[in-house]
């Protein structure tokens, strides 16, 4: 017969309930501070709405007021080496943060001043919001991406949910450098339901990370209800379903949501692994702005109304009465000083034009246009000692073939060894002997704690080494197909790509992903792409593809000695032969952004990437034509050689450029506009461009041919061009 037994999460899930008497166990001080801060945001947040409403806030403005007892609660037990980070809607979080940091312990604002850091803490801020060059970001991140590392504010992301993974990878980073840091990522209910909150909640409950998942659920996503989108609306259940302790508390009580931290944040220290906390509160606005969300027509006055009766201001003012922790003269105290800094951050950036009262923000506070492109990238210094090398510089003798795979895992073990901060994410790597290239057998075999399993979420783990590397370590991500770096698209290009240049440049943001191409192999159109375009999209990365075993050595040390993104394109096909690499060395390194003339000659310039190098050198033997072969190597955006092959076409005065993928997803189509662009007055012929079909390889070995760049297509545009010669 048929019998049913209950099942329950392996994990605890409860929620907590406070009354005026654990208020009252609370200190006094540390009800005046939770409460101060509270007023803090609801000052702050009104002056940003009313420099909105004057046409002063260049973007968004998405206040936080009815939300404040989540932000104080939670921040008040964060030290400055702890680390944050929110979306959108961060304001109440982020100031708290920046202000506590420059808090001492034994402040009393009822009988003390803001302390000039403090003050400053409130005038930067306001002027990051504002969009002006006083502020953290050098106004480039706004109201929506914030940082400051010595505050323990790590990067806000305006991607929902996208800030998530990052909060993963900071933990990541404090568990592998061995520091007892916490890490908390701010969301709310909208980003609950995002796939990279799943994938990232499953990582850090895997490796038992310490990491609070802090849900500000204020019931709307913009103007969509919670319920109207998820049968579950309790979203501190998403923990207990993947083994990790939930807790709900009223958002709107500062010291129940202070008490679901300190419970978290003991979890956490007893090994237990991460937390998520579910903070139900309201906002009293619309998803921007300072109209309310009635006058939207989604929710009605009198849910509002209801709401607002719960006010967290109201309600602690109400208690700290009862308690006699503050009596009148004490609220109006902490407000007029309060209410003070605040004017005075705004006063310091605003003027009033003459002639008029009209606000108006000065001229010297903005940034200057001309600084619009500073800090995509690190500044080339950053990699100038590196010991770079051609193979041209070693003798015979100092040479022996090396299966390009074997060389560039050995490099990669090397390079561990000698620093501690690198670390291998990615499917599979932790198994059949290196995963599934056999890369990484290397780093397995001499640093297994440091070859982590991901599962199969490239967006949560890519996400994930952005965290790592804000914090410390050098990722090395393995994404198994190029295609699945679709997957990862808004990390790779919202996160990693714009991370250094949104908040303001002057920090390191060293991820390298390596991605495998095998279009030949029967794999079909979803395996067996190459994403090389997608990354030369975003001007954030550096973008390589190796041919041979020693160009591999050399970019994959400056990749890992370089401050920047890079991405590593690997041709399965190069995987197992073997080519000549310095015998015992895998130390040296190539820079980036040079190309290699690998076939000196006179008729035409094969600019060729990838298994279209070889195919160029037989090509032009083959066919007895002197054409000029460049690998191009370095293929990033603002890293192409492009004195080299401007020279090149000054020679020859024609072009061809080859390229194994589908012409859409190419690189050529970019690089013939550059030509035309920078030298069409030393061309005699129109640029050629071989290529891949309009189709992505398919399965049928005939289709998957007939899709790909190739020798004998080469052959032809070879022969085209020079005809006419």
């Amino acid at each position: 017969m048929v019998s049913k037994s209950e099942l329950k999460p392996s994990a605890p899930w409860y929620r907590i309930e406070v009354d005026q008497s654990d208020w009252a166990a609370v200190p006094a001080d540390l009800l005046i501070r939770l409460y101060s801060q509270m007023k803090l945001i609801r000052r702050f947040e009104e002056k940003i709405l009313d420099l909105e409403k004057a046409g002063l806030v260049h973007g968004p403005a998405h206040a936080s007021i009815g939300q404040e007892a989540a932000a104080a609660g939670a921040v008040n037990w964060l030290r400055p080496e702890d680390q944050i980070n929110g979306t959108h809607r961060a304001h109440h979080q982020v100031l708290t943060k920046l202000v506590n940091a420059q808090t001492s312990t034994d402040f009393d604002l009822l009988t003390q001043d803001f302390t000039p850091a403090m003050s400053d803490a409130v005038y930067r801020f306001m002027a990051e919001i504002m969009g002006l060059a006083p502020g953290y970001c050098e106004g480039r991140g706004g109201s929506m991406h914030m940082r400051d590392a010595a505050s323990g504010v790590a990067g806000t992301s305006a991607i929902v949910g996208g800030n998530i993974p990052h909060a993963v990878g900071y933990a990541l980073a404090d568990h592998v450098l061995h520091r007892d840091g916490i890490s908390v990522a701010f969301f709310g209910d909208g980003a609950s339901l995002q796939g990279a909150t799943y994938e990232s909640m499953n990582i850090a409950a895997a490796y038992k990370l310490p990491v609070i998942f802090f849900v500000e659920n204020n019931l709307y996503a913009v103007s969509t209800r919670i319920d109207d989108v998820t049968a579950e609306t309790r979203i501190s259940s998403r923990g207990p379903m993947l083994g990790f302790t939930g807790i709900e508390c009223d958002g709107m009580d500062v010291v129940a949501v202070h008490r679901a931290m300190s419970e978290a944040i003991d979890i956490i220290r007893q090994g237990r692994g991460p937390v998520v906390i579910e903070a139900m509160c309201y906002r009293y606005f619309h998803q921007s702005g300072s109209k309310s969300g009635s006058d939207f027509g989604y929710r009605s006055r009198e849910e509002e109304q209801e709401w607002q009766k719960r006010d967290p201001l109201r309600l602690a003012e109400s208690r700290l009465a009862a308690l006699g922790v503050l009596d009148d003269e004490g609220f109006l105290t902490i407000d007029e000083r309060i209410t003070a800094v605040v004017q005075q951050a705004a006063d310091r950036l605003t003027e009033t034009a003459p002639g008029s009262n009209q606000l108006r923000i000065p001229d010297r506070l903005w940034p200057l246009a001309q600084s619009v492109d500073n800090g995509i990238l690190a500044d080339s210094a950053e990699t100038a000692g590196l010991k770079y090398r051609e193979i041209e510089d070693y003798a015979p003798d100092q040479l022996v073939k090396a299966r390009f795979v074997t060389a560039a895992g050995e490099a990669l073990g090397a390079a561990m060894a000698a620093d501690p901060s690198i670390i291998v994410l990615g499917e599979d790597v932790h198994r059949l002997r290196g995963g599934v290239s056999g890369f990484t057998r290397s780093a397995l075999e001499q640093y297994p704690g440091r070859v982590l399993a991901m599962p199969i979420a490239e967006n949560g783990f890519t996400g994930v080494a952005l965290g790592a590397a804000l914090r410390g370590l050098r990722p090395v991500v393995e994404i198994m197909f190029g295609d699945f770096c679709l997957v990862a698209a808004d990390q790779i290009g919202n996160g990693i790509a714009k991370a250094r240049h949104m908040f303001g440049d002057g920090f390191p943001v060293p991820v390298i992903m390596r991605v495998r191409v095998s279009p030949h192999t029967g794999y079909g159109s979803q395996h067996s792409g190459d994403p090389s375009a997608l990354f030369r999209l975003f001007p954030g990365w550096h973008v390589v593809s190796p041919t041979n075993a020693f160009d591999y050595v050399g970019l994959l040390n400056t990749a890992l000695k370089s401050n920047d993104p890079v991405a590593i394109i690997e041709h399965v096909e190069f995987y197992q032969r073997e080519t000549l690499v310095p015998r015992d060395e895998r130390d040296y390194c190539i820079p980036f952004g040079k190309a290699k003339v690998v076939r000196q000659g006179s008729a035409c310039t094969v600019l060729a990437t990838s298994v279209m190098v070889p195919m160029a050198l037989k090509a032009a033997e083959e066919t007895g034509i002197d054409a000029e072969v460049i690998d191009m190597r370095s293929i990033g955006q603002l890293s192409v050689n492009w004195p080299l092959v401007l020279a090149s076409v000054a020679k020859t005065n024609r072009v061809v450029i080859a390229e194994q993928m589908a012409s859409g997803f190419s690189l050529g189509r970019h690089w013939i506009a550059e030509i035309q662009a920078r030298a069409f007055d030393d061309l005699d012929h129109e640029i050629l461009h071989v290529s891949g079909s309009l189709s992505a390889p398919v399965v049928s070995a005939v289709l998957n041919k007939a899709a790909l760049g190739s020798a004998e297509k080469l052959r032809e545009a070879l022969e085209f061009i020079t005809q006419s010669a």
